[in-house]
């Protein structure tokens, strides 16, 4: 008897393999979705049932296979629609063709550029990563319908757009590799630490979106930034066990009790690091595993090497100046040259980055280590109070209650 964890592994591992066959052979990517999730489905209720098949694969196409004819013979009440019909079945019954890069051919299609982020995630999540639209919905905190809806929209847009297997070529894949490990990036941090809701961590995501990015290296293996990108994340994900003390609430890393960490990650991600590091061009996500990898490799944290770290971000920055890159330095300035400095760097981003919570919570922290508690307790109420994470406001508010009640 198969159990439910491995069998549900067992059809996420299928299930690009099946679409990626099926739109190949049809060329509707939309309603070859729709068909292959129902065959997932019917997998899952007859397999834990009856046992896996001897041919998973053929049994999940043939089964997709017919649902989708009857999706089609469902719409045929034009003749047009009938011609289609009966010139799609021709093509259902050719034989059946398998690619070893399905999985990124997937990726690609559901990053299409004329999709929005969020829906370029919502639709590998959905489409290459197998989970439900509840699943998604709920992982993202909003309500299951408005999430069908942006999948259904995202699904028509790649369609209208001409989106298909057949587009895939090389310039393709280049022009549309940032936007698959921006998608990535993206599910993986809100798995690691989502912006919003009651949770610290959503491990389905951040364990999806290393999945997906180990499947995607295996056919871009000579794509630098894609082994950055995969080394970042388990650098990352190493500390997640630390994350959080007896109490279920979040622990900073200078706090986290090292011992821990899952060092079988943590050399994984340094090997992958050291072996693409020497080969030209260096890209922001390797940059970002770089600096992971010091933090890592500090067995207590003040043996943290912050002047490596520090060029790291000066680097960074210059490469991509994001938020997260700028106030990285100014902590990392801190570390090296005193808060002080530390503080007069923050004040610099005000203008662009004073409405964001981190910059407040940098700042606090900042203030606290020069000194100025009370000046500190403002800043972490102010942060505290931005942000939508409940587990990142409560550990705020009682770093801002340690240091004693707000003087105002």
């Amino acid at each position: 008897m198969v159990t439910e964890a491995r069998l549900e592994a067992h059809l996420r591992e299928l299930l690009p393999q099946v679409l990626g066959a099926l739109t190949r052979r049809t060329g509707d990517f939309d309603r070859s979705e729709d068909a292959v999730s129902e065959a997932m489905l019917a997998a899952a209720q007859q397999w834990r049932a009856e046992g896996v098949p001897a041919d998973p694969r053929a049994w999940l196409v043939t089964i997709a296979s017919r649902r989708l004819t009857d999706m089609w013979r469902s719409e045929s009440a034009r003749r047009r629609r009938e011609l289609r019909t009966a010139e799609a079945e021709e093509r259902l019954t050719a034989p059946v063709e398998y690619a070893a890069d399905d999985t990124a051919d997937l990726l690609f299609l559901c990053c299409h550029p004329d999709l929005s982020p969020a829906s370029q995630v919502a639709l590998t999540l959905r489409a290459v990563g197998g989970l439900t639209t509840a699943e998604i919905a709920a992982a993202f905190l909003v309500p299951a319908d408005t999430m069908t809806r942006r999948i259904s929209r995202a699904k028509r847009a790649v369609a209208a757009a001409g989106g298909g297997f057949g587009v895939l070529d090389a310039a393709t894949r280049a022009a549309r590799l940032p936007s698959v490990l921006r998608v990535l990036y993206l599910i993986f941090n809100e798995g690691y630490a989502p912006a919003t809701g009651a949770e610290l961590a959503r491990v389905e995501l951040s364990a999806e979106a290393i999945r997906l990015t180990r499947q995607l290296r295996e056919s871009l293996p000579e794509q630098s930034e894609l082994a950055g990108l995969l080394a970042l994340m388990l650098l990352t994900d190493a500390r997640r066990p630390a994350r959080l003390d007896a109490d279920g609430r979040l622990v900073p890393l200078e706090a986290q009790d090292r011992r821990l960490w899952r060092y079988e990650l943590v050399d994984e991600g340094v090997a992958i690091l050291t072996d693409v590091l020497p080969r030209p061009p260096t890209g922001p996500y390797q940059l970002q595993a770089a600096i992971a990898a010091v933090h890592d490799e500090a067995e207590v944290a003040q043996d943290t090497d912050w002047p490596q770290i520090l060029g790291l971000y000066h680097l960074l920055e210059r490469m991509d100046p994001s938020p997260m890159a700028q106030l990285g330095r100014v902590v990392a300035l801190a570390m090296v040259q005193g808060p002080r400095a530390g503080l007069a760097a923050c004040e610099e981003l005000a203008g662009e980055l004073g409405d964001h919570h981190r910059w407040f919570a940098v700042r606090a922290h900042l203030l606290e280590d020069a000194g100025e508690a009370k000046a500190a307790v403002r800043a972490y109420r102010e942060a505290a109070q931005r942000t939508a994470s409940l587990p990142e406001r409560d550990y705020l508010t009682r770093r801002a209650d340690r240091l004693g009640s707000d003087p105002d």
